[in-house]
C-alpha cells in the first residue's frame, strides 16, 4: 500500500500548499490477501487543499472513504481524479462519504481534499483507502502449487477448500475491521461536537446567571430608591 502527499498534484490545481503537513495519525496496513487498506488522520489548513497518491493495479477496486472529524462546518471538497488526470468523484461540503473506483487502470490515482473556501476554521479529516486486486503474501497461487498433486486427488480437493475458507475468512476480518474503523471515526467525531456543545451550554448557561443576578440586584437597588425619602417633616 502507498499513498503519498503530492505537491505536484496540488500545482496542477492551482492552489498553494505548504510542504509541513501536521499529521495526527498514519498507519499503513498489508493485509494477508489480495486486499490492502491504509488510513490517515490529518489536518487541513484553513483556505487550503491537499492532495493524496494511490497507485492501483489495472482491474482492481479502490475505495475510499472519509470523515470529518472536526472543524466548524464538519465539512469539505472531496475529490477523486484518475491517472490520466480525469475527475472521477466529486464532493461539494460534505461531512462524510464513500466512493468505489472499479475497475482501475494502472497509475497513481489522486484523492484531494479542499478547504478553500473556509477563511478561518481548520478541519481535521479521516479517510481510510481500500484497494483489492493487489496481490498478497497468502493465498497465491505459487505458494500452494507445490501442495498439489497432479492426478487430481483427495488431498487437491482439500487444499483448495481450505484456501477457499481461509480467503472468506480473511475478507470477513478485514471488513470487520474496517468497520470498526470507521466507528471509531464516527465516535471522535460525535466526541468532540458533545465537547463543544458542552463548552457552549456552559458558557451561555453562566452567561445568563451574570445577567439574572444583575437584574435581581438592579430591582433590589431601584426598589429601596423609590421608598428612600430623605425629606425632613417639620412639627
Amino acid at each position: 500500500m502507498d499513498i503519498r502527499r503530492g505537491s505536484a498534484g496540488l500545482r496542477r490545481c492551482g492552489v498553494p500548499v505548504c510542504a509541513g503537513l501536521l499529521a495526527c495519525l498514519f498507519r499503513s496496513v498489508c493485509s494477508l490477501g489480495d486486499t490492502q487498506s491504509s488510513e490517515f488522520t490529518f489536518l487541513l489548513p484553513a483556505g487550503r487543499l491537499e492532495c493524496f497518491f494511490q497507485t492501483a493495479l489495472k482491474n482492481g477496486t479502490m475505495e475510499v472513504e472519509y470523515q470529518v472529524i472536526a472543524g466548524a462546518g464538519m465539512d469539505v471538497d472531496f475529490s477523486v481524479l484518475s491517472p490520466e488526470g480525469y475527475r472521477l468523484m466529486f464532493d461539494s461540503r460534505r461531512s462524510d462519504g464513500v466512493h468505489v473506483v472499479e475497475p482501475t487502470v494502472e497509475g497513481d490515482y489522486q484523492i484531494c481534499f479542499d478547504n478553500s473556501f473556509s477563511r478561518f476554521s481548520e478541519k481535521m479529516v479521516f479517510f481510510e483507502v481500500i484497494v483489492e486486486g493487489q496481490g498478497g503474501d497468502v493465498g497465491d497461487e505459487d505458494e500452494w502449487a507445490g501442495l498439489e498433486e497432479p492426478d487430481g486427488s483427495l488431498l487437491e480437493y482439500k487444499l483448495e477448500d481450505i484456501r477457499e475458507t481461509m480467503d472468506s475468512l480473511h475478507r470477513r476480518l478485514e471488513r470487520s475491521r474496517q468497520m470498526q474503523t470507521m466507528l471509531r471515526a464516527f465516535e471522535a467525531r460525535d466526541r468532540k461536537l458533545l465537547e463543544d456543545n458542552l463548552w457552549r451550554v456552559s458558557f451561555w448557561s453562566c452567561a445568563s446567571m451574570l445577567v439574572m443576578l444583575c437584574v435581581a440586584f438592579t430591582q433590589v437597588f431601584t426598589v429601596r430608591k423609590l421608598f428612600d425619602d430623605k425629606r425632613r417633616v417639620c412639627t
